[in-house]
């Protein structure tokens, strides 16, 4: 399956934060052509691990975890009055693009709505510059209250419908592409490893409940334990009035970010191969949290060294979230050839260790210094 035909797939199915079964089964089909072996994690996240050809040396055979997570945002029943549903967000929504908006409700069976509001008409002057609250919103489904009550329930999930569109110039357009498109790079990069040799083992993981704490990050990690852990969000791509300081141009390629979320080998090692292969990237900047599954793997266990690459997109956390397919492919080549390039030298990079020359020369008196993930320089 093509990249774009895959986040067309994942786009238009549904999995709320906590609720991710659907998308689970159609991402195991993707990962597992291209792995040695699948699981799935307590809390639902997918690990396809592809094992590496081994070390060339007694050095222990390193591992590497590339992830995006496959959770999305959406809308939760809380109460039913006079046959319409009130409603609470599963994960962070702005509220100025409700309403309106389609959605479909996963009652006993799915039904299809909308969010509406009171008519401007009867606002008041004051109200009507003010945006709407989701208190004051609620989705018709167009059914009288009795048969509504036997349908839905309180906590029955909401999420937009909507069909994936393409643009021009290799763009599309649809919802969840935060962070499913980050899945696809996971899964180009699979197709890729297959015709390269790697020595180390690749842990390709899609991730749950990114939208509302990490949980599937914290606990794959943890279970994992990797050397090296590649986080794949998404950030925002140059638009009109927003700020150019972290905005990558769409169709130009990725940011990588640093930052103290960031392990600076990590980030040398992502930006000297983009640059090696010629693929276009943009530094972003990160002075502290991200805001990404990177901030949870980065202290997992003793401490992962970890690198965020972000996908540059528009009108994040709405209906018509907008990437490049273009930028998506790059990203999962550059995260194939990052995996290929890994070998014992970095490693011992990594642990802070001493050449192998220094070593034949021998060690300096002294206190014996034990540096585990350091950056040794």
């Amino acid at each position: 399956m093509s990249a774009k035909e895959f986040l067309k797939k994942l786009s238009e199915a549904h999995g709320v934060s906590g609720y991710e079964h659907a998308i689970r089964e159609m991402v195991i089909a993707e990962f597992e052509p291209f792995a040695d072996e699948i699981t799935v994690t307590p809390v639902g996240s997918v690990i396809a691990l592809k094992r590496g050809a081994g070390p060339s040396t007694a050095l222990k055979m390193g591992k590497v975890l590339i992830e995006g997570h496959m959770d999305e945002i959406g809308l939760m029943v809380t109460d039913i009055e006079q046959g319409f549903l009130r409603f609470t967000q599963v994960g962070g929504f702005d509220v100025r693009v409700l309403l309106s908006q389609e959605v479909i409700v996963h009652g006993k069976q799915e039904l299809r709505g909308i969010i509406g509001a009171r008519p401007p008409h009867v606002l008041t002057a004051a109200e009507r510059e003010k945006v709407i609250p989701m208190s004051d919103l609620w989705i018709d489904v167009g059914l009288p209250e009795a048969r509504v009550r036997e349908l839905v329930q309180v906590g029955d999930l909401v999420t937009y419908a909507r069909e994936m569109i393409e643009l021009k110039n290799n763009l599309v357009a649809g919802k969840s592409f935060d962070d499913r498109a980050a899945v696809v790079c996971v899964a180009e990069a699979l197709k890729s490893l297959a015709t390269m040799k790697h020595a180390w083992d690749v842990y390709a993981v899609a991730n749950v409940q990114e939208e509302v704490g990490f949980a599937g990050a914290i606990t794959s990690t943890f279970q994992i334990n990797p050397d090296v852990a590649i986080a794949i969000d998404v950030s925002h791509a140059d638009q009109p009035n927003a700020s150019e300081i972290n905005a990558v141009p769409l169709g130009g390629g990725m940011g990588i970010a640093v930052g103290p979320n960031i392990h600076p080998l990590v980030h040398e090692k992502l930006t000297e191969v983009a640059k090696a292969n010629e693929i276009s990237f943009k530094v972003l900047a990160e002075p502290g949290h991200t805001g990404t599954d990177a901030w949870v793997m980065q202290i997992a266990r003793e401490g992962i060294p970890t690198g965020l690459i972000d996908i540059p997109l528009r009108y994040m956390h709405t209906s018509v979230e907008t990437i490049s397919i273009t930028d998506v492919e790059r990203i999962g080549r550059l995260l194939a050839l990052f995996c290929a390039s890994l070998d014992d030298k970095f490693m011992r990079q990594l642990r802070g260790e001493a050449t192998e020359e220094a070593t034949r020369k021998g060690t300096r008196k002294g206190a014996k210094v034990t540096r585990k993930n350091a950056k040794g320089r």
